[in-house]
């Protein structure tokens, strides 16, 4: 495979939590992997979140020194810049010129998640290909003519999807016309290696409520927050005798709905005491004994086939995953180490099997993310798909 000048677009200082850091970076340090010239650049023009003032703020400050630190410990101190595109279009970490040049002549620019918006900083780019992370908004809206999302999708000059299972019978979400590549999370094995699990904690990380992204289709409404699908499962900590555990952002969460989940046996705990890095992060993955999580019912009802990135990262730590079919066992092995879910009964069954032999089922954990995740393997496909 011939070396690439690739550059990574993304929102990991403007978003700075540990699971957006992984994400990309997992993703930039598996393409270096491969022996590619590649660089990490943010670019946005909205304005960054600052989790120490919980807001989101017309200031930079944290932002870089966050990107710089994040670049640093994935290795890669010289090769990130970062624009002020809201305010002075400042360039930070790498100079203007270098990084402009980098954009205009890169052999590929990977918007991550198309959640950059280039066009409209008047920056100019080569072949501009938007790297798909949450499949089924972006393809439903653009049908549905949302000028907004057209204007964004229209920049890009090829797609690639996790939307594994779009374009299938069984799944009538809306493929891109320059749709290239269909793949899943690529990560880094190494980095998730641990010991055993800390004790009998089933955990997740995720938020509760998100509004404003929900989407009709052909007479129904598709719903983007994950606490419809909690929902339908809620007495589930009295059922398996389990203890499960979530991570989210106490402070936004309903008092009622904090008192709810408590009484039905949901043990609460603040993600922001360790997402503010990806090291905490990843302890707190790796101390746990599995995953349970759900998926937005965008990705259930649908069958886009899409995968958690979190959840390939607890794969990988050798920790069991108990999560909500998306059509994604077509495409990645279930039954031993990974169990997708469509009822309560098949959770139950799922913990008794887990349960039953764990260390059987924390070996076939990480034997699914060796063959199905590892992020030099995922990566070549994409880039012999692009036909890089």
């Amino acid at each position: 495979m011939k070396a690439r000048r690739i550059v990574v677009v993304g929102t990991l200082a403007s978003d700075p939590y540990a699971g957006m850091a992984w994400m990309h970076m997992q993703i930039v340090v598996g393409l270096r992997r491969l022996g590619h010239d590649v660089y990490y650049f943010e670019t946005t023009s909205s304005w960054p979140y600052d989790p120490i003032l919980r807001s989101r703020v017309c200031d930079s400050t944290y932002s870089v020194q966050y990107l710089a630190r994040v670049a640093e410990s994935f290795g890669i101190p010289d090769r990130w810049a970062y624009r002020r595109s809201y305010g002075d279009k400042a360039w930070f970490g790498l100079c203007r010129c270098r990084a402009e040049e980098l954009l205009a002549n890169a052999d590929a620019v990977l918007n991550i998640a198309g959640a950059t918006r280039l066009a409209e900083e008047d920056l100019k780019v080569g072949r501009l290909i938007y790297f798909g992370t949450d499949p089924v908004y972006h393809e439903i809206a653009y049908v549905n003519g949302d000028e907004d999302v057209r204007a964004l999708v229209d920049e890009h000059h090829e797609f690639v999807t996790y939307g594994e299972n779009l374009g299938a019978p069984d799944c009538p979400v809306p493929v891109f016309e320059r749709l290239r590549a269909k793949t899943r999370q690529p990560v880094l094995l190494d980095a998730w290696e641990g010991g055993a699990a800390a004790d009998g904690r089933f955990t997740t990380v995720c938020n509760w409520r998100q509004d404003g992204r929900d989407i009709k289709y052909r007479g129904e409404t598709y719903h983007w927050s994950k606490h419809h699908e909690f929902l339908k499962f809620i007495d589930l900590p009295q059922r398996i005798g389990q203890p499960l555990e979530l991570a989210m952002g106490l402070g936004n969460l309903d008092p009622d709905e904090r008192r709810m989940l408590s009484s039905y046996g949901w043990r609460l705990v603040d993600a922001h005491d360790f997402t503010s890095s990806p090291w905490p992060y990843r302890d707190y993955v790796r101390a746990s004994r599995g995953e349970f999580t759900v998926a937005k019912d965008q990705n259930v009802r649908l069958r886009s086939g899409w995968f958690s990135e979190r959840s390939a990262c607890y794969l990988a730590s050798g920790r069991p995953v108990i999560t909500q079919d998306t059509g994604f066992g077509k495409h990645i092995p279930t039954g031993e180490g990974l169990f997708a879910f469509n009822s309560v009964e098949e959770i139950v069954e799922a913990f008794e099997a887990v349960r039953s032999d764990y260390g059987r089922h924390s070996r076939a954990a990480r034997a699914i993310a060796q063959e199905y995740f590892r992020a030099e393997t995922v990566l070549e496909k994409v880039i012999r798909d692009l036909e890089l």
